[in-house]
Protein backbone atom coordinates (compact mmCIF):
# COMPACT_ATOMS: atom_id res chain seq x y z
CA UNK A 1 0.00 0.00 0.00
CA UNK A 2 2.98 2.32 -0.39
CA UNK A 3 1.13 3.99 -3.26
CA UNK A 4 -1.25 5.43 -0.68
CA UNK A 5 -0.07 5.68 2.91
CA UNK A 6 -3.51 6.60 4.21
CA UNK A 7 -6.68 4.60 3.77
CA UNK A 8 -8.66 7.84 3.48
CA UNK A 9 -7.34 11.31 2.72
CA UNK A 10 -8.10 14.68 1.13
CA UNK A 11 -6.56 15.55 -2.21
CA UNK A 12 -7.26 19.04 -3.48
CA UNK A 13 -10.96 18.88 -4.21
CA UNK A 14 -11.95 15.31 -3.37
CA UNK A 15 -11.85 12.56 -0.76
CA UNK A 16 -9.54 9.75 -1.82
CA UNK A 17 -10.09 6.27 -0.39
CA UNK A 18 -8.65 2.81 -0.84
CA UNK A 19 -11.54 0.82 -2.32
CA UNK A 20 -11.74 -2.05 0.17
CA UNK A 21 -14.32 -3.88 -1.94
CA UNK A 22 -11.64 -4.45 -4.60
CA UNK A 23 -9.11 -6.08 -2.26
CA UNK A 24 -7.26 -8.38 -2.29
CA UNK A 25 -7.41 -8.69 -6.08
CA UNK A 26 -6.83 -5.04 -6.87
CA UNK A 27 -5.36 -2.17 -4.88
CA UNK A 28 -7.18 0.84 -6.26
CA UNK A 29 -8.27 4.24 -5.06
CA UNK A 30 -11.48 6.15 -5.60
CA UNK A 31 -11.94 9.92 -5.78
CA UNK A 32 -15.21 11.07 -4.21
CA UNK A 33 -16.30 14.58 -5.19
CA UNK A 34 -19.85 14.70 -3.84
CA UNK A 35 -21.50 13.56 -0.64
CA UNK A 36 -23.69 10.94 -2.30
CA UNK A 37 -20.55 9.21 -3.61
CA UNK A 38 -19.15 9.08 -0.09
CA UNK A 39 -22.39 7.77 1.42
CA UNK A 40 -22.51 5.09 -1.26
CA UNK A 41 -18.91 4.09 -0.54
CA UNK A 42 -19.68 3.84 3.19
CA UNK A 43 -22.81 1.77 2.68
CA UNK A 44 -21.17 -0.73 0.34
CA UNK A 45 -18.13 -0.90 2.69
CA UNK A 46 -15.61 0.54 0.25
CA UNK A 47 -14.56 2.53 3.31
CA UNK A 48 -15.17 0.86 6.69
CA UNK A 49 -13.70 0.47 10.15
CA UNK A 50 -14.60 2.71 13.06
CA UNK A 51 -11.67 5.19 12.92
CA UNK A 52 -11.80 5.39 9.11
CA UNK A 53 -15.52 6.14 9.32
CA UNK A 54 -14.78 8.96 11.75
CA UNK A 55 -12.43 10.45 9.17
CA UNK A 56 -15.06 9.92 6.46
CA UNK A 57 -17.63 11.76 8.57
CA UNK A 58 -15.39 14.78 9.01
CA UNK A 59 -14.30 14.91 5.36
CA UNK A 60 -17.90 14.47 4.22
CA UNK A 61 -18.92 17.59 6.13
CA UNK A 62 -16.04 19.39 4.42
CA UNK A 63 -17.43 18.30 1.04
CA UNK A 64 -20.90 19.56 1.99
CA UNK A 65 -19.54 22.86 3.30
CA UNK A 66 -17.67 23.49 0.05
CA UNK A 67 -20.75 22.59 -1.99
CA UNK A 68 -23.01 24.92 0.04
CA UNK A 69 -20.73 27.70 1.33
CA UNK A 70 -23.57 30.12 2.05
CA UNK A 71 -26.16 27.68 3.33
CA UNK A 72 -25.21 26.25 6.75
CA UNK A 73 -28.68 24.75 7.24
CA UNK A 74 -28.24 22.59 4.14
CA UNK A 75 -24.77 21.57 5.31
CA UNK A 76 -26.22 20.46 8.65
CA UNK A 77 -28.98 18.52 6.91
CA UNK A 78 -26.43 16.81 4.65
CA UNK A 79 -24.29 16.04 7.70
CA UNK A 80 -27.24 14.39 9.40
CA UNK A 81 -27.83 12.24 6.32
CA UNK A 82 -24.17 11.24 6.30
CA UNK A 83 -24.16 10.32 10.01
CA UNK A 84 -27.12 7.98 9.43
CA UNK A 85 -25.31 5.99 6.70
CA UNK A 86 -24.21 3.33 9.24
CA UNK A 87 -26.17 3.60 12.49
CA UNK A 88 -24.12 1.28 14.73
CA UNK A 89 -20.71 2.86 14.18
CA UNK A 90 -20.44 5.76 16.62
CA UNK A 91 -17.26 7.17 15.06
CA UNK A 92 -19.08 8.24 11.90
CA UNK A 93 -21.34 10.62 13.82
CA UNK A 94 -18.44 11.69 16.02
CA UNK A 95 -16.41 12.75 12.98
CA UNK A 96 -19.39 14.62 11.59
CA UNK A 97 -19.81 16.55 14.86
CA UNK A 98 -16.10 17.39 15.06
CA UNK A 99 -16.18 19.02 11.63
CA UNK A 100 -19.56 20.73 12.13
CA UNK A 101 -18.15 22.59 15.14
CA UNK A 102 -16.07 24.67 12.70
CA UNK A 103 -18.95 25.42 10.31
CA UNK A 104 -19.55 28.99 11.60
CA UNK A 105 -15.99 29.83 10.50
CA UNK A 106 -16.57 28.75 6.91
CA UNK A 107 -15.69 25.87 4.55
CA UNK A 108 -11.92 26.29 4.86
CA UNK A 109 -12.16 25.97 8.64
CA UNK A 110 -14.28 22.83 8.30
CA UNK A 111 -11.71 21.26 5.99
CA UNK A 112 -8.88 22.23 8.34
CA UNK A 113 -10.74 20.59 11.22
CA UNK A 114 -11.24 17.41 9.19
CA UNK A 115 -7.59 17.29 8.16
CA UNK A 116 -6.51 17.76 11.77
CA UNK A 117 -8.70 14.80 12.74
CA UNK A 118 -6.94 12.66 10.12
CA UNK A 119 -3.52 13.78 11.32
CA UNK A 120 -4.45 12.80 14.87
CA UNK A 121 -5.81 9.37 13.99
CA UNK A 122 -2.51 7.61 13.44
CA UNK A 123 -1.04 9.03 16.67
CA UNK A 124 -4.09 7.99 18.69
CA UNK A 125 -4.21 4.47 17.30
CA UNK A 126 -0.48 3.90 17.65
CA UNK A 127 -0.76 4.97 21.28
CA UNK A 128 -3.77 2.72 21.97
CA UNK A 129 -2.24 -0.29 20.24
CA UNK A 130 1.10 0.16 22.02
CA UNK A 131 -0.70 0.23 25.38
CA UNK A 132 -2.66 -2.85 24.38
CA UNK A 133 0.55 -4.64 23.45
CA UNK A 134 2.02 -3.94 26.87
CA UNK A 135 -1.14 -5.22 28.56
CA UNK A 136 -1.18 -8.39 26.45
CA UNK A 137 2.40 -9.15 27.48
CA UNK A 138 1.29 -8.86 31.11
CA UNK A 139 -1.70 -11.14 30.51
CA UNK A 140 0.02 -13.90 28.55
CA UNK A 141 2.91 -16.05 29.76
CA UNK A 142 3.67 -17.92 26.53
CA UNK A 143 6.17 -16.44 24.05
CA UNK A 144 6.01 -15.93 21.17
CA UNK A 145 2.26 -15.32 21.09
CA UNK A 146 -0.45 -16.88 18.96
CA UNK A 147 -3.30 -14.47 18.24
CA UNK A 148 -6.82 -14.83 16.92
CA UNK A 149 -8.43 -11.84 15.18
CA UNK A 150 -11.87 -11.10 13.79
CA UNK A 151 -12.82 -8.75 10.93
CA UNK A 152 -10.20 -6.12 10.02
CA UNK A 153 -8.67 -3.72 12.53
CA UNK A 154 -5.49 -2.66 10.77
CA UNK A 155 -4.52 0.29 8.65
CA UNK A 156 -7.45 -0.35 6.31
CA UNK A 157 -9.89 0.21 9.18
CA UNK A 158 -8.21 3.45 10.24
CA UNK A 159 -6.52 6.37 8.59
CA UNK A 160 -3.04 4.87 8.65
CA UNK A 161 -2.10 2.39 11.41
CA UNK A 162 -4.65 0.16 13.12
CA UNK A 163 -6.22 -0.71 16.47
CA UNK A 164 -6.27 -4.41 17.45
CA UNK A 165 -4.14 -5.41 14.48
CA UNK A 166 -1.93 -2.45 15.33
CA UNK A 167 -1.23 -4.12 18.69
CA UNK A 168 -0.25 -7.32 16.87
CA UNK A 169 2.09 -5.32 14.64
CA UNK A 170 3.69 -3.60 17.64
CA UNK A 171 4.36 -6.98 19.25
CA UNK A 172 5.56 -8.53 15.99
CA UNK A 173 8.15 -5.79 15.58
CA UNK A 174 9.45 -6.70 19.04
CA UNK A 175 9.61 -10.40 18.14
CA UNK A 176 6.69 -11.47 20.33
CA UNK A 177 4.35 -12.93 17.67
CA UNK A 178 4.46 -16.51 16.44
CA UNK A 179 1.36 -16.42 14.22
CA UNK A 180 -2.15 -15.08 13.77
CA UNK A 181 -5.34 -17.04 13.15
CA UNK A 182 -7.50 -14.84 10.94
CA UNK A 183 -11.25 -15.39 11.09
CA UNK A 184 -12.67 -15.19 7.57
CA UNK A 185 -15.43 -12.94 8.97
CA UNK A 186 -18.45 -13.92 6.97
CA UNK A 187 -20.43 -12.96 5.03
CA UNK A 188 -18.20 -10.29 3.44
CA UNK A 189 -14.84 -11.85 4.39
CA UNK A 190 -13.11 -8.78 5.80
CA UNK A 191 -10.68 -11.09 7.58
CA UNK A 192 -9.82 -13.21 4.55
CA UNK A 193 -9.72 -10.29 2.13
CA UNK A 194 -8.31 -7.45 4.25
CA UNK A 195 -6.60 -8.69 7.41
CA UNK A 196 -4.78 -11.45 5.54
CA UNK A 197 -3.70 -8.84 2.98
CA UNK A 198 -2.26 -6.64 5.72
CA UNK A 199 -0.50 -9.46 7.56
CA UNK A 200 1.08 -10.69 4.32
CA UNK A 201 2.18 -7.13 3.61
CA UNK A 202 3.74 -6.88 7.08
CA UNK A 203 5.40 -10.30 6.85
CA UNK A 204 3.56 -11.67 9.90
CA UNK A 205 2.77 -15.42 9.72
CA UNK A 206 -0.95 -16.17 9.58
CA UNK A 207 -3.51 -18.84 8.76
CA UNK A 208 -7.12 -18.32 7.70
CA UNK A 209 -9.74 -19.78 10.00
CA UNK A 210 -13.42 -20.40 9.20
CA UNK A 211 -15.49 -18.45 11.73
CA UNK A 212 -17.09 -21.71 12.83
CA UNK A 213 -13.66 -23.20 13.67
CA UNK A 214 -12.53 -20.41 15.99
CA UNK A 215 -14.09 -21.90 19.13
CA UNK A 216 -12.38 -25.22 18.41
CA UNK A 217 -9.02 -23.48 18.00
CA UNK A 218 -9.51 -21.82 21.39
CA UNK A 219 -10.62 -25.04 23.07
CA UNK A 220 -7.60 -26.92 21.69
CA UNK A 221 -5.13 -24.39 23.10
CA UNK A 222 -4.05 -22.95 19.76
CA UNK A 223 -4.62 -19.33 20.80
CA UNK A 224 -2.96 -17.25 23.52
CA UNK A 225 -5.00 -14.06 23.08
CA UNK A 226 -8.00 -12.83 21.09
CA UNK A 227 -7.74 -9.21 19.92
CA UNK A 228 -10.63 -7.35 18.28
CA UNK A 229 -11.73 -3.79 17.61
CA UNK A 230 -15.03 -2.06 18.32
CA UNK A 231 -17.61 0.06 16.53
CA UNK A 232 -19.31 1.38 19.68
CA UNK A 233 -18.60 0.86 23.37
CA UNK A 234 -21.34 1.48 25.92
CA UNK A 235 -20.74 3.20 29.25
CA UNK A 236 -20.79 -0.12 31.10
CA UNK A 237 -18.17 -1.69 28.79
CA UNK A 238 -20.49 -3.65 26.49
CA UNK A 239 -18.94 -3.78 23.02
CA UNK A 240 -20.60 -3.57 19.61
CA UNK A 241 -18.35 -5.08 16.96
CA UNK A 242 -18.50 -7.10 13.75
CA UNK A 243 -20.99 -9.95 14.04
CA UNK A 244 -19.23 -13.05 15.28
CA UNK A 245 -17.36 -11.22 18.03
CA UNK A 246 -19.77 -12.31 20.80
CA UNK A 247 -19.35 -16.07 20.19
CA UNK A 248 -15.57 -15.55 20.12
CA UNK A 249 -15.75 -13.86 23.52
CA UNK A 250 -17.83 -16.74 24.89
CA UNK A 251 -15.37 -19.31 23.57
CA UNK A 252 -12.39 -17.35 24.90
CA UNK A 253 -14.05 -17.09 28.31
CA UNK A 254 -14.64 -20.84 28.35
CA UNK A 255 -11.03 -21.52 27.33
CA UNK A 256 -9.67 -18.92 29.81
CA UNK A 257 -7.95 -17.02 27.01
CA UNK A 258 -7.66 -13.21 27.30
CA UNK A 259 -10.13 -11.30 25.12
CA UNK A 260 -8.85 -7.76 24.48
CA UNK A 261 -10.62 -4.92 22.68
CA UNK A 262 -8.53 -2.07 21.23
CA UNK A 263 -10.25 1.14 20.12
CA UNK A 264 -9.80 4.92 20.18
CA UNK A 265 -11.60 7.06 22.75
CA UNK A 266 -13.91 8.26 19.95
CA UNK A 267 -15.51 4.78 19.95
CA UNK A 268 -16.73 5.23 23.53
CA UNK A 269 -20.36 6.33 23.76
CA UNK A 270 -21.15 7.57 27.29
CA UNK A 271 -24.71 8.38 26.21
CA UNK A 272 -25.44 4.66 25.82
CA UNK A 273 -25.65 3.00 29.25
CA UNK A 274 -25.44 -0.61 28.03
CA UNK A 275 -25.28 -2.72 24.89
CA UNK A 276 -29.00 -3.37 24.68
CA UNK A 277 -29.48 0.30 23.78
CA UNK A 278 -27.20 0.08 20.72
CA UNK A 279 -28.98 -0.03 17.36
CA UNK A 280 -27.58 -2.97 15.37
CA UNK A 281 -27.50 -2.46 11.61
CA UNK A 282 -29.02 -5.22 9.50
CA UNK A 283 -27.78 -5.57 5.96
CA UNK A 284 -29.20 -6.94 2.72
CA UNK A 285 -30.02 -10.63 2.39
CA UNK A 286 -28.00 -10.99 -0.80
CA UNK A 287 -24.77 -10.65 1.20
CA UNK A 288 -25.67 -14.07 2.64
CA UNK A 289 -27.52 -15.66 -0.27
CA UNK A 290 -24.90 -14.71 -2.88
CA UNK A 291 -21.11 -14.92 -3.10
CA UNK A 292 -19.25 -12.79 -5.64
CA UNK A 293 -22.54 -12.20 -7.42
CA UNK A 294 -23.40 -15.90 -7.67
CA UNK A 295 -26.37 -17.39 -5.83
CA UNK A 296 -25.42 -19.92 -3.15
CA UNK A 297 -28.95 -20.37 -1.77
CA UNK A 298 -32.32 -21.13 -3.38
CA UNK A 299 -34.20 -18.29 -5.05
CA UNK A 300 -36.24 -16.36 -2.53
CA UNK A 301 -34.26 -17.53 0.51
CA UNK A 302 -34.64 -15.13 3.40
CA UNK A 303 -31.65 -14.23 5.57
CA UNK A 304 -30.85 -12.87 9.00
CA UNK A 305 -27.84 -10.62 8.41
CA UNK A 306 -26.91 -8.34 11.33
CA UNK A 307 -23.68 -6.46 10.67
CA UNK A 308 -22.73 -6.36 14.36
CA UNK A 309 -23.32 -8.09 17.66
CA UNK A 310 -23.02 -7.01 21.29
CA UNK A 311 -20.44 -8.59 23.61
CA UNK A 312 -21.34 -8.07 27.29
CA UNK A 313 -18.59 -6.52 29.39
CA UNK A 314 -18.39 -9.61 31.61
CA UNK A 315 -16.79 -11.55 28.74
CA UNK A 316 -14.22 -8.83 27.92
CA UNK A 317 -10.85 -9.09 29.65
CA UNK A 318 -9.93 -5.49 28.88
CA UNK A 319 -10.77 -2.55 26.64
CA UNK A 320 -7.76 -0.41 25.78
CA UNK A 321 -7.90 3.11 24.35
CA UNK A 322 -5.18 5.72 24.02
CA UNK A 323 -6.14 7.06 27.45
CA UNK A 324 -7.94 4.36 29.45
CA UNK A 325 -8.16 0.68 30.26
CA UNK A 326 -11.51 -0.85 31.20
CA UNK A 327 -11.13 -4.04 33.20
CA UNK A 328 -13.17 -5.77 35.89
CA UNK A 329 -15.99 -3.28 35.43
CA UNK A 330 -13.85 -0.19 36.07
CA UNK A 331 -12.41 2.49 33.77
CA UNK A 332 -8.95 3.67 34.79
CA UNK A 333 -6.35 5.93 33.21
CA UNK A 334 -3.76 3.84 31.41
Amino acid sequence: MDSMRRTIDWDGDAIVIVDQCALPDTLQTLRLHILDELIGAIQRLAVRGAPALGAAGALGVALAARAHPDDPDTVRAEAERLAAARPTAVNLGWGVRQALASLPDGPDAVLASAQALLDDDERVNRQASARAGELILDLCERRPLRFLTHCNTGRLATVAWGTALGAVKHLALAGHVESVLVDETRPLLQGARLTAFELAEAGIPYRLCPDSAAATALARGLVDCVVVGADRIARNGDVANKVGTFPLALAAHHARVPFVVVAPESTLDPDVPAGDAIVVEERAADEVTHLAGRAIAPDGAAAYNPAFDITPAEFVTAIVTEEHVFAQGVWRAS
